[in-house]
């Protein structure tokens, strides 16, 4: 079943494996798309703040985003998911505007908000009510190829922010060609091609079959990447999932662990988003966590981050859970691409 190519064409009948496949050639172009794009002369007025607005997808490049500069840069970065906005935005903010469609209304809401407040803003998106906007209020505007679902334009929706902080003086420049060279070491290992007993990715989906996955990851380190695959898990393959954090879940989940409780925990599969930068105290907090685990009779399973930057170690860890999540929706045959009751909610709210 994992290694039938045939079988997984028929199954993914709108190409998600592509897509990923791909994901190595989108970060290189959402680098050029990132320099390319003018920025007005306003980007040299005193900014003291970021905000990142977006929902679902369109979102995620905030997170990243976040994460990666949480002990390095000196100004907040808010990330808003919502039609309003929070009230310290003004205009000593600097705005990413994110809807890869052009048309998320919560997102459309809030560049209408932040241009009230004077916000220095640039967009992102694939065209749109969003490229209009811009257009004609003569905002800065990223636009990155069209078609695709918003889960899969990762590299477009996050590198662009990174870089544009970087041309404005206020992060240091990323090692980008050591991340497309760990991301294609990624693809090499978990390609279709690759049999299931030498695919880390097909081997992790197996594990899940059947299960609850709980995604556990570090606040401030992979706190990202487990956010992004209980999403995946969700959109993809189509399953309930969950995911919680360090140390924050040693103060609550892990009372759910223990040998008091009734429920039945081996429906869940915890899955430790593990970095070898890791805090020594965090690191003995996980393995205390997961000899807990272990004595429940709970298979659990480690996805390690790789490369030496932190852009890099993120961007891979997501890489791989993203590829989890694809041959789990293959094993239990659906399509990873539609998402019904996401259109099914757009439909109804339009109604209203």
């Amino acid at each position: 079943m994992w290694d039938d190519l045939e079988r997984l064409e028929k199954i993914d009948r709108s190409k998600m494996w592509k897509l990923l496949f791909d994901f190595p050639l989108q970060c290189r172009q959402a680098i050029m798309l990132a320099d390319a794009l003018p920025l007005s002369p306003q980007t040299s007025r005193q900014l003291n703040k970021t905000v990142v607005c977006g929902l679902g997808g369109s979102a995620i490049g905030g997170d990243i985003l976040k994460t990666l500069l949480f002990q390095k840069l000196k100004i907040p970065i808010l990330i808003n998911r919502n039609y309003g906005l929070p009230r310290l935005v003004d205009e000593e903010t600097l705005a990413f505007i994110v809807s890869y469609s052009g048309s998320t209304e919560e997102t459309l809401s809030a560049y209408e908000e932040c241009k009230k407040r004077r916000s220095f803003l640039i967009s992102i998106c694939s065209g749109g009510e969003l490229k209009d906007l811009s257009k004609q209020d003569e905002v800065p505007c990223l636009i990155v190829p069209s078609g695709m679902p918003p889960r899969t334009t990762i590299g477009y929706l996050s590198i662009p922010l990174l870089r544009i902080l970087e041309r404005l003086k206020w992060v240091e420049p990323q090692n980008y060609e050591e991340l497309l060279q760990v991301l294609g070491e990624v693809r090499k290992r978990c390609h279709p091609e690759v049999p299931l007993s030498k695919n880390p990715a097909k081997s992790l989906a197996q594990e899940l079959l059947g299960k609850i996955p709980l995604v556990y990851g570090v606040e401030g380190n992979t706190d990202v990447v487990a956010h992004r695959l209980k999403t995946q898990f969700n959109e993809n393959s189509k399953i309930l999932a969950f995911w919680n954090v360090f140390p924050e879940l040693n103060h609550n989940e892990i009372v759910g662990w223990g040998e008091e409780g009734k429920i039945d925990l081996k429906r869940f599969y915890p899955i430790f988003i593990r970095d070898h930068g890791e805090a020594e105290k965090i690191k003995k907090r996980i393995e205390i966590t997961q000899s807990i685990i272990k004595k429940r009779k709970v298979k659990w399973s480690e996805i390690w981050t790789e490369g030496k930057d932190k852009l890099i170690r993120v961007l891979s860890a997501i890489y791989i859970g993203d590829w989890v999540s694809f041959y789990l929706a293959i094993a239990e045959e659906v399509d990873p691409t539609p998402v019904k009751m996401i259109d099914f909610l757009k439909k109804e709210l339009s109604k209203a």
